[in-house]
């Protein structure tokens, strides 16, 4: 009878510009490699509410493409109640940084198959931050055998 792992990390990202889009994937292999599981979950969760997690392609051309598109469907200082301090204690000014992880996502789930991430070729886990420069923490949880 096999038994359950049940592993869990943090991770923290440092960030150096505004808005900036970071692949983590060798960071978060590391991590199921060290919790030595063959079979089985991992959960990538951010625990920020301006910034985001996704599995996509990490290519300079589509990054950029990527942080062109947000920035043409979430503009800054477009009139957001959550800048305007009648309605809003928030000093930071980052609505559209909350609107564009809504759009992208919080959370990644990949499964853990011989003791690898399922990813496919040019899968990559990605993590976008919409607010920095600023320290991030991702909280990555293994369950498997």
């Amino acid at each position: 009878m096999q038994t359950l792992t049940v592993a869990r990390k943090t991770l923290t990202l440092l960030s150096e510009s505004r808005t900036e889009i970071l692949d983590i994937t060798k960071q978060v292999r590391d991590i199921v490699l060290s919790a030595n599981v063959k079979e089985g979950m991992l959960l990538i969760n951010s625990l920020h509410t301006t910034c985001a997690l996704f599995v996509n392609e990490f290519q300079g051309a589509l990054v950029e493409d990527l942080t062109n598109l947000l920035s043409r469907l979430v503009k800054e200082r477009n009139g957001y109640r959550h800048d305007d301090p009648r309605y809003s204690d928030c000093e930071r000014g980052n609505a559209h940084a909350h609107l564009r992880a809504t759009l992208l996502g919080r959370s990644v789930a990949v499964g853990i198959s011989g003791g690898e991430l399922s990813l496919g070729r040019f899968q990559s886990v990605i993590f976008a931050e919409l607010d920095g420069p600023r320290q991030r923490t991702v909280d990555v949880q293994i369950m498997g055998v």
